[in-house]
């Protein structure tokens, strides 16, 4: 087992022997290249001669009740097939015999990943495509009936606001390590200011520009990625947090605050999100509290990551950095409802 991947806790040669097993017809030698960039699930490419997969398993240690669930993740994108651009599913394991945790296979689909929301490399013209088109991959998940899908029982129905406070204030309680002073004001603001509105809708949780793979050359959306937030949720819980870039500096995990928009070609906020209701026929706008509410989940998120680099399981390699943007991302919160 090479160094790299023994950090991992699992030996190659069992995943190879359990797919040729499970896939028969796999051809050549098994390569295994993890992919770096997340802070969430480890996520392998897993490429055979004749076939090429992802992989995505649980994290190796202890984790908090309900992070990481890849069955749900799975759950979802199979539902999904064929109705919106999603990977095709191809196994689950719940199992630790193979890798230590569960873990599931997908087809690796072929396109771009962009990392930074800026799109270094890409022509002005195309960037305002790219995130229009994201406002209407957007819309187009949020015009989808849960119980049509198979999904009717992905979540509990109303109360959504008021049950993810809970459940956000009890991973923030679980996760803490430091004192975050903002977070604690947001939890306490938002309990204190929950919208009436009780629309559900299959939500991702986590819609943002780097969870998108776009078309190899052109500016639209193959597949929506990472759906490890999904549930049964309020539809502008997505839509604040998929403006966040707008509101974060560069410095705070890649946002676009100060940049020159017009200049590189990026819609601003109210652009996005006006495309994003004209796609929608939303009529119901985002508030100061789905803002607030984004940026809480968000800190408590980055506050987790850091809880996981102190205790040295980790996902990412740069864990450690990342964990201090709990507190940035927590006071930007405070500014959407100051």
């Amino acid at each position: 087992m090479s160094p790299e991947l023994s950090a991992w806790g699992f030996e190659p040669q069992r995943l190879e022997q359990f797919l040729r097993d499970r896939l028969p017809g796999l051809q050549g030698a098994m390569q295994l290249e993890p992919i770096g960039g997340g802070q969430s699930n480890p996520t392998f490419f897993v490429t055979f001669d004749n076939r090429r997969l992802v992989l995505r398993k649980k994290p190796a240690g202890p984790v908090l009740p309900s992070a990481h669930a890849v069955d749900r993740e799975y759950r979802v994108m199979q539902a999904l097939a064929g109705v919106l651009p999603v990977p095709p599913m191809v196994l689950l394991h719940q199992q630790p015999d193979v890798l230590g945790t569960d873990f599931y296979l997908m087809e690796r689909v072929e396109g771009r990943v962009f990392n930074r929301n800026d799109l270094p490399g890409v022509p002005p013209s195309e960037r305002r495509a790219i995130y229009l088109a994201m406002a209407e991959t957007l819309a187009a998940l949020h015009s989808l009936q849960p119980e049509a899908l198979g999904l009717g029982n992905f979540g509990k129905p109303g109360n959504y606001f008021e049950r993810q406070i809970g459940r956000w204030s009890q991973q923030w309680a679980l996760s803490k390590t430091r004192e975050n002073p903002a977070i604690d004001q947001l939890l306490l603001w938002l309990g204190e200011h929950l919208p009436r509105s009780e629309e559900t809708r299959l939500t991702h949780g986590d819609f943002k520009l780097n969870n998108l793979m776009f078309h190899p050359t052109e500016p639209r959306v193959v597949a929506v990625l990472d759906w490890e937030l999904s549930t049964l949720g309020h539809p502008l819980a997505d839509v604040a947090f998929s403006t966040t870039c707008w509101r974060t500096l560069p410095q705070e995990y890649g946002g676009i605050a100060g940049l020159d928009w017009a200049a590189l070609g990026i819609p601003d906020e109210e652009q996005y999100l006006e495309h994003y209701y004209r796609c929608s026929g939303r009529t119901e706008r985002a508030q100061p509290f789905h803002w607030a509410f984004a940026f809480m989940r968000w800190a408590v998120i980055f506050e987790g990551i850091a809880a996981r680099a102190a205790a040295g399981n980790a996902v990412g390699d740069n864990a450690a950095e990342v964990g201090l943007l709990g507190p940035a991302l927590a006071q930007r919160g405070l500014e959407a409802i100051a």
